[in-house]
């Protein structure tokens, strides 16, 4: 069996399609699409893909965090967008976070996303070393 911890961020979404905000195996954290809400829920950035980036990373950020990782650990990146002629706000907000990191990524456009003021998913991988965060191997959903 391998080795699995699960965090939830205590949104409605994840027990409601039963899925998790991000999930470690082994050295690897997969984080799922994630939008630009704050911790009530509310969205952030309404009508500004820019601004709904940079929410959208911190909260990865906050997930990545729980396993004792970074944005430095970020391998992957995959944005759906509404709009793809709003790639360079989204870009630039990207850019902000990883312009050094520079992490493999892809950016597609969508029809459109759960709610019509959300503009931006994104989701996440991140690789760490065995020996980071911290070694717990437990199933907290």
């Amino acid at each position: 069996m391998v080795n699995r911890e699960n965090y939830d961020s205590g949104t409605k979404w994840e027990p409601l399609v039963g899925y998790s905000r991000a999930v470690r195996v082994g050295n690897v954290i997969y984080v799922s699409g994630t939008t630009a809400t704050d911790e009530h829920g509310n969205i952030v950035g309404e009508n500004n893909a820019y601004l709904q980036t940079i929410q959208i990373i911190k909260n990865i950020e906050t997930a990545l965090a729980h396993f004792g990782a970074t944005l430095d650990d970020v391998v992957r990146t995959r944005m759906y967008v509404v709009d793809i002629q709003q790639w360079e706000e989204i870009g630039r907000a990207h850019a902000q976070f990883f312009g050094k990191i520079r992490p493999a990524t892809t950016m597609i456009e969508v029809k459109r996303l759960i709610d019509p003021k959300m503009l931006i998913e994104m989701e996440a991988v991140a690789v760490i070393s065995p020996t980071e965060s911290n070694t717990t191997t437990k199933n907290n959903t």
